[in-house]
C-alpha cells in the first residue's frame, strides 16, 4: 500500500520534517531529522527509479483528482533519474554539514538553518516530480527561498550580499517563469504537462506561444545559471557555508536543467523547439562561450570555492552543448554529464569544506601544504579534479566521450575540437591547486594542522569514490541518461 503513495511522500517527508526541526531543538536533534528525512528521500526515488523501469510512466493523482483538471505527479525515466541525483548526493552532504555546519554556522540558530535546508530540498524534489507547469514554479520558489537563507548563513559578510543578488536575479528568473507559464494557459486553459503538449503542439509557431517560449527558455536559463546569465552563481557558492556551496553545486542547478529539458522537450516538442524556431544552435553557442570564458577565468581565481564555481557554468555548457544537438545520442551525453557533475562538484566542495573546518578559509594561499597535511582530503580533491578534467575511468570521462560521439555523429566535429581543448583549461585551474597543496611550505602562521575528522572525510570519500565507480560501472549514469532521453525524444533524433 506504501509503495503506491511514494510519489507523494517522495515531496512531503521533508516538507513535513521542516517544521520538526523548529520543534525539537534540542542538540543534534534538528540534524537527526534532516538526514532521516534525506536519507528517506533517497531510498524513495531509488524505489521510483525501480518502478519506471519495470512498469513504465507512474502517475500520482493528488486528491484522487484525475488530470489535466487535478495536479498529477508523473514520474517517468527523466525526472526519476533526476531525483536520484539530487536526493542521493543531498543525503551525502547532509552527513558531512554536521560538524561543517557548526563549526562555519554554529548551534544557537541550528533548527532554523535545517528548516531552509529541508524546504529546499522539498522544493528541489517538487519541481523534479510534479506533471503541473505551475505547481513547478510554486516548488520552484519554495526552493529558492529556503537557498537565500541558506547562501546568507554563512558567516563572511558579502554572504548577505551573495544571497540578496540571488534573490533579485533568482525573482526575475522565476518571473520569467511564471509569465510563460501565463501565456500558456491563456492559449489553452490548462497546467497539466503532457496535456498541454498535446494543446501546444497544435497551435504550431502562434505568436502567443512563441512568447512563452521565449520566457520559459530564459527563466529556466536564469535559474540554469547558463552563460551570461550565470551572475548570482559565483558569489552565492564562494560565500555560502561549505556544506550549503556543495549541495547547491551538486543539485540546483541539475535540477535547472531539468526544468529546461522538460518545457522544450515534453511540453512544446523538440520539432517545435529545434527545427520550427531553432534553438539548438543560440544554445550550442552560449554552451561553447561559457565553456571557455568561465574556465578562463576559474585559472585566475585566488579563493578555491570561487573557482570551482566558475567552473561549474564551464560544466554547465557541456550538459546544454548536449542538449543543443537534440539527438538521442547528445541529448543522453547532456544527461550523463548531469549525472557525473553532481558527484564531481559534491566531492570537490566536500574537499574544501574539509580544508575550511581546519585552516578557516577556502583562498588558495591556505592550502600550502595541505597535500602532507591533510593527505586523505587532498587526494580526495584529487580524484574529484581528474573526473572533472575527465581522465579515463572517472565518471567525467563518460559524459563527455558520449558528447564527444555526439559531436562528430551530428558532424559537428570542429565543436568536438573545442570540447577537448576547453577541457584543458580544467587542468590548469585543478593543478594550480595541487601545485599549492603538494609543492608549497605551509604559511609561517597556519600553525599545526591535522587530517580533517572522519565525520567530513567519509561523505567526502564516498563521493570521490562514486566518481571512479561510475566511471568504471556506468550502468546506472549511462543506461538511467539513455533512458531519460528515449523517454522524451520518442523517434526524434534518433
Amino acid at each position: 500500500m506504501i509503495a503506491v503513495h511514494l510519489p507523494i511522500l517522495q515531496v512531503v517527508l521533508p516538507l513535513i520534517a521542516a517544521p520538526l526541526c523548529v520543534l525539537f531543538r534540542a542538540r543534534d536533534l534538528p540534524w537527526a531529522i534532516a538526514a532521516v528525512a534525506t536519507w528517506t528521500a533517497f531510498a524513495i526515488s531509488g524505489l521510483l527509479l525501480a518502478q519506471v523501469y519495470s512498469v513504465g510512466v507512474i502517475s500520482y493523482e493528488i486528491g484522487d483528482w484525475a488530470p489535466p483538471w487535478g495536479i498529477e505527479y508523473r514520474i517517468d525515466a527523466l525526472n526519476a533519474f533526476v531525483l536520484l541525483v539530487v536526493s542521493g548526493v543531498s543525503a551525502a552532504v547532509i552527513l558531512f554539514g554536521r560538524d561543517s555546519m557548526l563549526a562555519e554556522f554554529g548551534r544557537s540558530r541550528e533548527y532554523l538553518f535545517y528548516t531552509a535546508y529541508l524546504l529546499t530540498f522539498c522544493g528541489l524534489l517538487g519541481v523534479t516530480i510534479t506533471g503541473d507547469a505551475f505547481n513547478l514554479f510554486v516548488f520552484l520558489e519554495i526552493s529558492s527561498l529556503g537557498t537565500y537563507v541558506l547562501i546568507a548563513s554563512g558567516n563572511n559578510r558579502r554572504a548577505l550580499l551573495a544571497s540578496y543578488q540571488y534573490l533579485i536575479l533568482g525573482t526575475i528568473g522565476a518571473t520569467f517563469i511564471v509569465i510563460g507559464v501565463g501565456f500558456l494557459y491563456a492559449m489553452t486553459g490548462t497546467l497539466n504537462m503532457v496535456d498541454l503538449a498535446g494543446r501546444v503542439q497544435a497551435y504550431g509557431a502562434n505568436t502567443t506561444i512563441v512568447v512563452a517560449f521565449t520566457f520559459l527558455v530564459v527563466g529556466a536559463s536564469l535559474k540554469l545559471a547558463l552563460f551570461p546569465l550565470h551572475l548570482w552563481l559565483p558569489a552565492a557558492y564562494t560565500y555560502a557555508p561549505s556544506m550549503v556551496s556543495a549541495f547547491l553545486a551538486a543539485t540546483a542547478t541539475k535540477v535547472g536543467l531539468y526544468v529546461l529539458v522538460r518545457f522544450v522537450f515534453t511540453i512544446f516538442g523538440p520539432e517545435f523547439s529545434f527545427v520550427t524556431l531553432s534553438l539548438g544552435l543560440p544554445l550550442a553557442i552560449l554552451a561553447l562561450v561559457g565553456m571557455f570564458v568561465t574556465s578562463t577565468v576559474a585559472i585566475f581565481q585566488n579563493d578555491v570555492k570561487r573557482m570551482l564555481a566558475f567552473s561549474s557554468v564551464a560544466q554547465i555548457g557541456y550538459m546544454v552543448l548536449g542538449i543543443s544537438i537534440h539527438t538521442m545520442l547528445g541529448v543522453a551525453a547532456g544527461l550523463m554529464h548531469l549525472f557525473n557533475h553532481a558527484l564531481m562538484k559534491g566531492a570537490l566542495f566536500c574537499a574544501v569544506g574539509c580544508i575550511v573546518y581546519r585552516v578557516g578559509s577556502s583562498r588558495l594561499d591556505a592550502f600550502a601544504g595541505a597535500g602532507r597535511r591533510m593527505p586523505w582530503t587532498m587526494a580526495a580533491f584529487c580524484t574529484g579534479g581528474i573526473s572533472l578534467i575527465g581522465l579515463p575511468l572517472t565518471a567525467g570521462f563518460v559524459g563527455k566521450w558520449y558528447l564527444v560521439l555526439a559531436l562528430i555523429d551530428r558532424g559537428w566535429w570542429p565543436l568536438a575540437v573545442l570540447v577537448v581543448l576547453s577541457s584543458m583549461l580544467a587542468v590548469i585551474y585543478i593543478w594550480r591547486v595541487v601545485e599549492v597543496a603538494y609543492f608549497r611550505d605551509p604559511l609561517p602562521e597556519a600553525g599545526p594542522v591535522e587530517e580533517a575528522p572522519l565525520s567530513l572525510l567519509l561523505p567526502t570519500w564516498a563521493l570521490a569514490f562514486a566518481n571512479i565507480w561510475f566511471g568504471i560501472e556506468t550502468s546506472l549514469n549511462v543506461n538511467g541518461a539513455f533512458a531519460a532521453a528515449e523517454s522524451i525524444l520518442g523517434g526524434f533524433g534518433s
